[in-house]
């Protein structure tokens, strides 16, 4: 007899909850954050988010897979049975499908993740193939894709004419053609992501989609308030944490110049 030790949320149970019940899923790119949300969501997202929201940078492009690695790492020690997946970074997997299984496979082996999202659409699809085949469960990404920004002149939305709703729609089909379990639909048009989540046998997971999506996935930082760089129209603060920290930063530096911490509480005695 052949004992399961996966204890965690698995890719089979996930898809499992199409037509079911909606998929709850969060970024983490710390083990505190992942210890905070794992407990309520179903899919923590390592997300290459964190080159902005931690690192700083302007984009996603320049986070690389050692930066995803160590991270799905933090979040893997940090959470206990939500199921993770890490995304592929810029230039990690557009090369070819063999540079594509190579790096997943890396991720996989030095996280422990269940699996991983890439972004594209048709051109993508032979990609995502070849992955599935080889045992990589794998999340595809279309609409409005960060790693695109460039090609894309910003971050735009999808769906607003014919000819984008023929796209959305073809990438969208593509990529489910191809094996792929998920599919986040970002910056879609409510109506083509609820088009797209009838049509499709396998999971949609909306940010700034569709509540009609089979799932939800947003940043961390930015439902926490963390998050100061800028707010995206399908964001909705649940707390405002960020301004609590500079509150709490405020009082600290001024009860040290004022001499009034550390207090004799603080203080260790002979």
């Amino acid at each position: 007899m052949i004992e399961n030790k996966i204890k965690r949320i698995t890719v089979p149970q996930i898809l499992a909850k199409k037509n079911k019940e909606p998929i709850v899923s969060l970024t983490a790119y710390t083990a505190s954050v992942a210890q905070i949300v794992d407990p309520h969501v179903d899919l923590i997202l390592v997300g290459d988010s964190l080159g902005m929201v931690i690192y700083g940078f302007d984009t996603t492009l320049a986070v690389t897979v050692e930066m995803m690695i160590e991270h799905g790492k933090a979040v893997m020690r940090g959470s206990k049975n939500a199921c993770v997946m890490v995304d592929l970074p810029f230039a990690s997997y557009q090369e070819n499908p063999q540079q594509a299984f190579r790096n997943a496979a890396r991720i996989l082996q030095e996280t422990g993740a269940a699996a991983v999202k890439l972004e594209g659409g048709e051109e993508m699809a032979e990609t995502v193939e070849f992955l599935v085949k080889r045992g990589i469960p794998v999340c595809g990404h279309v609409g409005l894709m960060p790693q695109a920004v460039q090609t894309m002149g910003g971050f735009k939305i999808a769906g607003k004419n014919a000819k984008q709703i023929e796209k959305v729609m073809r990438d969208s089909n593509a990529i489910a053609n191809a094996g792929a379990f998920a599919i986040v639909l970002e910056g879609v048009v409510e109506s083509v992501a609820k088009t797209i989540t009838e049509q499709l046998s396998i999971l949609t997971i909306g940010i700034g989609a569709s509540p009609a999506c089979d799932g939800q996935v947003l940043v961390c930082d930015d439902i926490f308030g963390v998050f100061q760089g800028f707010k995206p129209k399908f964001v909705k603060r649940y707390a405002q944490i960020g301004q609590t920290m500079e509150e709490a930063v405020k009082s600290y530096a001024m009860e040290v110049r004022s001499r009034t911490f550390p207090s004799a509480e603080f203080c260790f005695e002979k």
